[in-house]
Formats: structure tokens, C-alpha cells, sequence
């Protein structure tokens, strides 16, 4: 009982945050949307801070679940993308990118809610990233690729990309063609002669030492 109560709460506290936006997210309001006492998100979380930065762990871990099979089957980049796209219609239409907003503005005046927003992200980073190093694995670019980096790298464009399209949808669609359009690059750079791809290297090893 005592876990569905705060699963009822995690669910809520998501709810919440969608529908009214954190500076309306209280003890009452998510007590009322998971249907219990309000009481009982005090006693099992502490505080409001403490379930939402619950609520946002709890909201990674479902998304990360959700598209984890589809993202180890990836094996060209082309494929990302296109789970991308896919991805940032799905969770536009289903409010997971307005929770995201939601705990990102709430970062910024309620420290509690930063590691846990970090902590969330994380979950995406660690995926993307095994990702990029099976993809990028055997390619010419390979040596000069810190996945990690890139994986954040992406995680943060994926993230900006969701929120700006809010204000800007055309120009959001443009950085996802463009997106596209390095990709087709790296293909074209894979498909180089032995010859032609050691000269591409040495000529980015000499720049990343200047």
C-alpha cells in the first residue's frame, strides 16, 4: 500500500507540474490529482521540493525504460536521428517536454531540484552514449570523438530543441534538417578511399593540437 501511495504521489506531482506549472505545484494541488491525503507527501518525501525532485527521477526512468530497446538496436546515426524526431513529436504530444521546462525553471530558484533535473538528464546521457560509441566505433572520426562529451552534447540539444520549438517552430524544424545534414556529411566522409581519410585525419589531429 505504502508503495502505491507514492507512486499515486510521483504520478501526481508529473501531473501537476503539466497541467498547472510549478509555481502552482503544492502539497494540496498534487495530494488532489493523486487522489490521497496531503498529509502523506510530507510523510513520504519530506517536502515538496523533495517530491518533485523524486517525480523527476521517477519521470526519466519511464521515458528512458520506454525507448531504451529501440535505442540499442541503433547502428547508424541516421537511425538516432530519426528516433529523435520521433521521440520529440511523442513527448511533446504526451507533456513529458512541459514537465521538463517546468523542473528546469524551478532549478534556477530551488536548488534541490537542479541535481535531481542532472540526476534525470543522467539517464538519457548514459544511453545516448553507449549509442555513440557503437555507432561512431568504426568510423574514421572514431579517434577523435569523446562520446561522453557528445552524448551531453546531444542530451543538451535535444533539450533546447524541445523548448524552443515553443517559440519558434520553424526554426526548431531547420536545426533538426541541419542535424540531418551532418550526417549525411559523416556518411560522405566514411565513404572516402583509405588515402583520402588518413589525410582528414591528420589534418584534424594537427588542429585539435593547436
Amino acid at each position: 500500500m505504502s508503495e502505491d501511495t507514492k507512486e499515486k504521489l510521483l504520478r501526481g506531482a508529473l501531473a501537476t507540474l503539466v497541467e498547472q506549472g510549478i509555481a502552482r505545484t503544492s502539497a494540496r494541488s498534487v495530494a488532489a490529482a493523486a487522489g490521497v491525503n496531503q498529509a502523506l507527501v510530507f510523510y513520504h518525501f519530506g517536502s515538496v521540493d523533495g517530491l518533485l525532485a523524486a517525480a523527476c527521477r521517477y519521470g526519466a526512468e519511464q521515458r528512458v525504460a520506454r525507448y531504451r530497446d529501440e535505442l540499442r538496436q541503433i547502428s547508424t546515426l541516421a537511425e538516432l536521428l530519426d528516433l529523435g524526431r520521433r521521440m520529440h513529436v511523442q513527448e511533446k504530444e504526451e507533456g513529458h517536454v512541459a514537465v521538463l521546462g517546468q523542473l528546469l525553471a524551478g532549478a534556477q530558484s530551488q536548488p534541490r531540484l537542479g541535481p535531481a533535473t542532472a540526476a534525470g538528464l543522467d539517464l538519457w546521457i548514459t544511453e545516448i552514449e553507449q549509442v555513440l560509441a557503437r555507432v561512431l566505433g568504426g568510423t574514421p572520426i572514431a579517434d577523435f570523438t569523446d562520446h561522453e562529451g557528445l552524448a551531453r552534447a546531444v542530451a543538451a540539444a535535444f533539450v533546447g530543441l524541445e523548448l524552443y520549438e515553443g517559440v519558434d517552430p520553424d526554426g526548431a524544424g531547420r536545426a533538426l534538417d541541419a542535424l540531418e545534414q551532418l550526417t549525411a556529411l559523416l556518411g560522405a566522409f566514411e565513404s572516402l578511399g583509405p588515402v583520402a581519410q588518413r589525410a582528414v585525419r591528420a589534418h584534424v589531429k594537427r588542429s585539435l593540437r593547436r
